[in-house]
């Protein structure tokens, strides 16, 4: 039987449902728990969280993929709990968004001190919990370059990935080359690897998605909602239009079945304000209709939110 890992247990794959694929329950970089501006108490957090998954399920969303890495946030207490009162299926990442959101400690950890934490949290669980992560989140640090760390964390999540049998989801996009080797040296086929952020305004410009798609690997389109037309847009922003008119310009290039969609949005941020108004929902109050005035059948629809996910997220033996 296919499954995915969930932070209430495994469940079959094909009770995911539509899937937000690259999303969090609340993100913040190391330290951000000291700021006393932003930092929300956990009564609060629920309070914020529990009526967008709870809207999120009303309108036909099935499971949440927490792309929050180690260091920034993630609470596996606080999503069971959150699971369990909302219905929704929450899958937890083990990783890191960066190299650079990495506390000192793993900034020194080896390839093979990374690899085994990653594993122990794929088949144990994470911070004694016993909750399994569903996937391994790995990124590019500021600059737009990998680090020598963003390497290593690449290939302990290559060697995790081809032993647990679960995928890896990129912030971001560029400069993909020394990933795709690493992948390709430790064994990892790329239609297990995401790369994410294919579509923020900042970085779309420098994401070789031909290149990507070529090599086999699946494309994120999954900052839809950032856009320049909200009253303070933040700087990874795109115009609405724009972005929409992209992603359209793929599937009727014949990729359909290496996109994925989501939102990255954030139900309750810590230690920053937000982006006020952008929540998971985006995809169903304005994705959805947006892709049906594009001309994108119910068919496809269906598929990048459901079929693709279901098969890019389930454990391979």
């Amino acid at each position: 039987m296919s499954k995915v890992n969930t932070v209430l247990g495994p469940i079959p794959t094909e009770e995911l449902g539509v899937v937000a694929v690259h999303e969090h329950i609340g993100y913040g970089m190391p330290g951000s728990e000291l700021d006393t501006e932003w930092w929300k108490s956990p009564e609060e957090r629920y309070e914020e969280t529990v009526p967008k998954l709870r809207r999120f399920r009303e309108y036909g969303g099935g499971t949440f993929v927490d792309a929050t890495g180690i260091c920034n946030g993630r609470d596996i207490d606080h999503y069971r709990s959150l699971s369990a009162k909302t219905g929704v299926d929450i899958i937890a990442c083990t990783g890191f968004v960066g190299g650079d959101t990495a506390l000192p400690f793993f900034a020194r950890a080896s390839v093979d001190y990374l690899t085994e934490q990653f594993v122990h949290e794929i088949t144990v669980g994470i911070a004694g919990t016993g909750a399994r992560a569903g996937v391994i989140k790995v990124g590019v640090s500021r600059g737009g370059r990998m680090t020598d760390l963003d390497r290593r964390i690449y290939r302990a999540a290559a060697r995790a990935a081809v032993t647990t049998g679960v995928p890896i989801l990129t912030h971001l996009a560029i400069d993909p080359e020394p990933a795709v080797a690493i992948f390709a040296e430790e064994g990892l086929p790329l239609d297990r690897v995401l790369f994410g952020h294919a579509d923020d305004g900042l970085n779309a410009p420098k994401t070789p998605h031909e290149w990507i798609l070529s090599q086999g690997g699946r494309i994120g389109f999954d900052t839809f909602g950032y856009e320049t037309e909200l009253q303070d847009p933040p700087f990874w922003a795109r115009p609405r239009r724009e972005r929409l008119d992209h992603f359209v310009s793929l599937l009727d290039e014949g990729h359909v079945d290496r996109l994925l969609v989501s939102a990255d949005a954030n139900c309750s941020p810590l230690g920053w304000p937000g982006v006020k108004g952008h929540t998971v929902n985006y995809l169903f109050e304005d994705l959805i209709p947006d892709l049906r005035g594009a001309g994108v059948d119910e068919a496809t629809i269906m598929r990048l939110l459901r079929d693709n996910p279901a098969d890019f997220l389930t454990i391979q033996d």
